[in-house]
């Protein structure tokens, strides 16, 4: 088996390369932008064929999110116009995907956890390019391939919202938190399992998954945990997100169900707070 891996630098991309260490009859090509621009039709068309992989986990997204409001072209390109090269690629060499996306997918005026039958609805410019890498790569490769949508991603690799909270906890004498978002953090060593448990030891199906930790927090109890497990002195206020404004929209609800996942391929979650608990052991 041969799985190609994009955006391998990001949190998720270094999570599967050691998720798949286990494998080590799996040939694994790790790719990022120096080794494969995706956004290159062309370039992606002969990498394909001369590497013919039987997966590609599409790890490479711009997540930016507030500076892709500003930053509309770009964002399309990579999260819709990318995802598109490689569905068309991969649909040439019989090859299946996985494709990760977002709960920004939806427009977050839920209260009750959000199904993959539910309409999208994005608000943020981030999110619609997101949906519109879901739409175009069903359309182009959709027999073949798996769209698993997550939120609130964090890993030892990289940045991300919990090692900021580590750093500023260690730092400053007092933060603010906003309390009035909800939603499920996701260890991204998690997805990762997940992810190549699917790939390597289930049938295939195709379709939208979601998948998060279980377990349901707002920013505010997210950073609570963080600071408790570290035994942090500083001091945390929650603040309304109407007192911290960004440039894009966050959705104020965005649970994932899992049950579809979980029936599907039989993977068990851990709950947040465990998740969380490992990540920091290792910080």
């Amino acid at each position: 088996m041969k799985i190609l891996v994009t955006g391998s630098y990001g949190q998720l991309g270094n999570e599967i390369r050691v998720a798949l260490q286990q494998f080590p009859d799996t040939e694994v090509i790790m790719t990022d932008v120096d080794t494969l621009d995706i956004c290159n039709k062309n370039a992606v068309e002969r990498f394909f064929e001369q590497n013919k992989p039987d997966f590609i986990v599409n790890c490479a997204a711009y997540t930016a999110v507030d500076k892709a409001e500003n930053d509309v072209d770009l964002c399309y390109k990579i999260n819709r116009d990318a995802v598109e090269n490689l569905a068309k690629s991969a649909a040439k060499i019989g090859a299946k995907i996985v494709h990760i996306s977002t709960d920004y997918v939806f427009d977050g005026t839920a209260n009750v956890p959000y199904s993959e039958d539910v309409k999208v609805c994005p608000k943020s410019i981030y999110g619609k390019s997101k949906a519109a890498g879901e739409e175009v790569l069903m359309e182009n490769n959709g027999q073949n391939s798996i769209i698993i949508r997550t939120a609130w991603l964090y890993s030892i690799f990289g940045n991300n919202f919990v090692k900021t909270m580590l750093r500023l906890g260690a730092e400053k004498e007092q933060i603010s938190v906003v309390f009035d978002q909800i939603g499920t953090p996701t260890n991204a060593a998690d997805l990762a399992k997940a992810i190549v448990e699917i790939i390597h030891t289930k049938t295939f199906v195709s379709g939208i998954y979601h998948f998060s930790n279980e377990g349901v927090c707002s920013w505010y109890d997210f950073t609570k945990a963080i600071f408790d497990i570290k035994k942090y002195d500083c001091k945390l206020l929650p603040i309304e997100s109407s007192q911290y404004p960004v440039p894009a929209p966050r959705p104020s609800f965005s649970v994932l169900n899992k049950a579809k996942i979980k029936s599907v391929f039989g993977i068990e979650i851990p709950h947040w707070h465990d998740s969380l608990l490992k990540m920091t052991e290792k910080n």
